[in-house]
């Protein structure tokens, strides 16, 4: 990271360039098939590989706006090869950034003065969030702009849950942290945005028991369950070297990057080749409220804030049990330095039940076998939420991506005495609505079945013809699968009357007991928005 940084500076004559994004850009695909054949075949590798570093800058146009550049170093000259300037365009959402809007917000005057009209109890703290000011693709703005929700604490302790307290106040601040918008919010749900200067109703305020999270703002929790250890005298049965894992009959490698934190690399069972490259592309997060400005909630929480910037430090005994191999990472520091990320991946074994039994029913004798799973983890904090990312490798050769939501709701303020049913969201306190929302995720699969000739097949279920004399289903029982190639990308509703499912295969590969090309079945889900909207968008 140094060195790229270092290649870079004098690019900008003389102006100390805003790193956002110093990371590897990965070896041509092309270039590195052939040195993974090599390497598992245990030839002599003549070739590696040539290392670039990808790096994204900031820094001051002509008219002190700021300007985005991608570059690209070659690590072995230390030389830029590729310089380019993206007009218009923004880098993701760094903390840095949002810390500096949110205290410019608060030190708005004509902020503070919508706070006093709220006229909040002597205790309250107010919180401003700033979220990304999502856009439908037709109003784009060359300039960016952020939102900033505010909220109240209304306890000494930086820890306590502010969401419980959602205020009416909105403001819009534009890149140059200047306020240029300020609003309330309605609360009603044939209530739009407007002026009006209410106060805070002091009805929505309630017991901590009800609302913190925090173990020293909440009531003794109780102490009924037993200690649980889970131990592993003799050591784990997994094996790392470097990045390399390899458990039972599986081998990869792990990767992490700042965009989409855990990445798996030429990933192989019972040594053969099974995916290039595994890893989720993006997480979206749309908002049902229909309500201005809540539409605007519509948070990308990997292309906007990065699942590696924002991955936990995980902890041995709560995020992860047992005995624990921990990769670290770096992201880098606005001057271009490292900066090391510890322990962002945790990798551990766990029990999964019983992995198949049977019982001869005319001896009465059982046999059983435990299953065993090795677990990828790795837990982003994004605001209010949090996510656990796990990929779960399993002695019967599959493949699980686990993805676990935890954290806190983000909520917004709605009118206690509000008659109207608010069909969009649920009322989760005392004048507090948590909106109806989805959460989108995409994984990016680049399968390798038994080798690089791979395709796309759909297959689905469907009845047998029952008044086809050369068919003979007398009962009309009878049902098949079909199989239909996809040759063209595109988007694929999961058919849950044909019971659809998608496979990856490799057709020049057959499996000799079947007779059918060895394949991996893609399992996935759905979104609820309408079909013709912004929100309503599915990735392969």
């Amino acid at each position: 990271m140094a060195t790229a940084s270092k290649a870079v500076r004098p690019h900008f004559g003389g102006q100390e360039p805003n790193f956002r994004v110093v990371t590897l850009l990965e070896p041509a695909k092309k270039e590195m098939i052939l040195y993974l054949e090599k390497e598992h075949q245990k030839q002599p590798i003549d070739h590696v590989p040539t290392r670039y570093a990808r790096i994204e800058v900031i820094v001051k146009g002509s008219r002190d706006e700021n300007q985005l550049f991608e570059l690209i170093v070659d690590l072995c000259s230390d030389q830029v090869v590729k310089k380019q300037h993206h007009k218009g365009k923004h880098s993701y959402i760094d903390s840095g950034y949002m810390q500096a809007v949110e205290k410019a917000c608060l030190a708005d005057e004509r902020v503070q003065a919508e706070i006093l009209t709220l006229n909040l109890p002597p205790e309250a703290t107010v919180v401003v969030e700033a979220w990304a000011y999502a856009t439908d693709g037709m109003n784009d703005m060359a300039e960016r702009l952020t939102m900033c929700w505010f909220y109240m604490r209304l306890l000494d302790n930086p820890d306590a849950n502010y969401y419980a307290y959602p205020l009416d106040i909105c403001a819009e601040v534009s890149e140059n942290l200047q306020v240029c918008k300020i609003y309330r919010l309605p609360t009603k749900p044939s209530e739009r945005i407007n002026d009006e200067k209410r106060p805070y109703d002091r009805r929505k305020m309630h017991s901590t028991a009800s609302s913190e999270y925090h173990p020293e703002l909440r009531p003794t929790p109780r102490t009924t369950t037993k200690p649980y250890q889970v131990v592993q005298p003799d050591g784990p049965s997994f094996q790392v070297d470097g990045q390399h894992v390899s458990w039972e009959k599986w081998s990869f490698r792990v990767g992490f990057n700042y965009r989409e934190g855990l990445t798996l690399h030429d990933t192989r069972y019972d040594g053969r080749s099974l995916f290039y490259r595994l890893s989720q592309s993006e997480m979206f997060v749309p908002y049902g409220d229909p309500r201005a400005p809540y539409a605007r909630k519509a948070a990308f929480d990997l292309g906007n804030d990065g699942a590696g910037i924002n991955a936990n430090n995980l902890q041995l005994g709560c995020d992860c049990l047992g005995t624990i191999k921990y990769f670290n990472a770096h992201h880098n520091t606005p001057s271009g330095e490292p900066l090391k990320m510890p322990n962002v991946v945790c990798c551990h074994e766990q029990d999964d039940g019983i992995l198949w039994k049977h019982t001869n029913f005319r001896t009465k004798n059982p046999v059983v076998a435990r299953s065993r799973i090795l677990v990828l983890q790795t837990i982003i904090t994004v605001s209010n939420y949090e996510y656990i990312f796990a990929w779960h490798f399993g002695q019967d050769a599959s493949i699980v991506y686990e993805i676990r939501a935890t954290g806190i709701l983000s909520t917004v303020p709605t009118d206690l005495d509000v008659r109207e049913k608010i069909a969009y969201g649920t009322v989760v306190a005392p004048g507090v609505l948590a909106p109806y929302h989805q959460h989108l995720f995409c994984l990016r699969i680049d399968p390798a079945i038994d080798g690089h000739a791979n395709s796309l097949v759909v297959e689905e279920s469907c009845p047998l013809p029952i008044d086809d004399p050369s068919i003979h289903n007398p009962f009309g029982i009878g049902y098949m699968t079909e199989q239909k190639m996809i040759e063209e990308e595109g988007g694929f509703d999961l058919d849950f009357t044909k019971n659809r499912t998608f496979k990856f295969v490799n057709e020049k590969k057959i499996n000799g007991i079947t007779g059918t090309p060895v394949g991996f079945k893609l399992v996935r889900r759905r979104s609820l928005s309408g079909g013709q909207v912004h929100h309503a968008i599915e990735w392969w």
